[in-house]
């Protein structure tokens, strides 16, 4: 199955991002090393980085655009030191800072850390972020962008805030006393529509069960304590950061139900390029965002994938906000649908295989 997240970034942010590069405001690195956080493929990354770059994303079908396109995709080890890092920087603030702060972990001395942002993404509050941690910048704006950039000296990095904004990245715990991080979907909280599927999860769900776009993994916990027949649970996440918190959170409900020996993994995948495990039921509260665009699509792929996961007779349990038109998709896919609630501006639905 093709991928329904879009793995282009706009054409507009990387010309952004190049662009002191195109008007002789800075150099490439003569040694041709560089470093670039949350990379995204494009037409300008392809024409500049060379084979001593390296790409870091987290998000799995960005990662797979990036290496698709020949780029080098991973984590730098904790004490390389690059004489450029580029950054695009996250739309959560918290997330933000801590990937400037990384940038910097990261910089050589006398090195350039850049970063662009578009206009209507919080551009101006982070470019002042970075100032506020490296010191003066350059700026430049254009294509409703703003790319900024500093040569940071240690005398003018704090190093306090420095630690302290490498931190916002550690998970921590929330609401409920699950282990999440800034960033993830309604990282800071139970989501609503979420709760409201675990509400109405029937007890009979058994055998072996997945979360697809799992988070933090507040839906797999619920099925641990609710569903008592339930054998094994996967849980999907094309997230790498939600990983870690996802398995704290199926490991402590699991201890919490008297099931330590429950068979359980998590997974940094991409739903919509298909499951490879078959299942007696499926969970999920699928994304209909990218970025801050609709993306009604997304949650039809996830639809798509759990239908051709599901067993014979295999159930489907799904929240959505109720204005999204998924019953179609349903329909076609599946032989029984039933809305079981409508509350708050959600739906929850169960959907069972011929």
């Amino acid at each position: 199955m093709t991928t329904s997240f879009s793995a282009a970034v706009p054409d507009s942010l990387l010309d952004a991002l190049f662009l002191p590069f195109a008007a002789g405001a800075l150099r490439l690195p003569a040694d041709g090393h560089a470093l670039f956080l949350h990379a995204r493929d494009g037409f300008r990354l392809r024409e500049t980085a060379g084979a001593g770059w390296l790409c870091q994303q987290s998000f799995k079908p960005f990662a797979d655009a990036l290496q698709r396109a020949g780029r080098r995709v991973g984590e730098p080890a904790p004490d390389r030191r690059y004489p450029l890092v580029l950054l695009l920087p996250p739309r959560q603030r918290d997330e933000a800072r801590a990937a400037f702060a990384r940038a910097l972990r990261h910089l050589e001395p006398g090195g350039v850390v850049l970063a662009a942002a578009a206009n209507n993404a919080g551009a101006k509050s982070a470019e002042a972020d970075l100032a506020r941690l490296a010191g003066a910048l350059r700026s430049l704006s254009k294509y409703k962008c703003r790319v900024f950039w500093a040569t940071p000296r240690p005398e003018t990095v704090e190093s306090a805030l420095l630690e302290a904004w490498l931190a916002l990245d550690a998970p921590q715990r929330i609401e409920g006393g699950y282990l999440s991080r800034p960033g993830l979907f309604a990282w800071h909280r139970i989501d609503a529509a979420s709760a409201l599927l675990a509400a109405h999860l029937p007890a009979d769900l058994a055998g072996r069960v997945a979360d697809l776009g799992a988070g933090y993994g507040y839906l797999a916990a619920q099925v641990v304590a609710r569903c008592p027949q339930v054998q094994a649970i996967d849980l999907y996440e094309a997230e790498a950061r939600a990983l870690e918190p996802a398995r704290v959170n199926l490991a402590e409900a699991c201890q919490a139900s008297g099931r330590e020996d429950m068979a359980g993994s998590v997974h940094w995948h991409d739903v919509t390029a298909g499951l490879a495990q078959r299942y007696d039921a499926i969970v999920t509260n699928p994304p209909f965002h990218q970025g801050r665009a609709d993306l009604p699509e997304l949650g039809r792929a996830f639809i798509a994938s759990a239908a051709e996961a599901l067993l014979p007779h295999g159930r489907l349990w799904l929240v959505a906000n109720r204005h999204l038109p998924y019953e179609a998709t349903l329909a076609s896919r599946f032989a029984q649908v039933r809305t079981v609630a409508v509350q708050d501006g959600f739906k929850v639905i169960e959907a069972v295989r011929a």
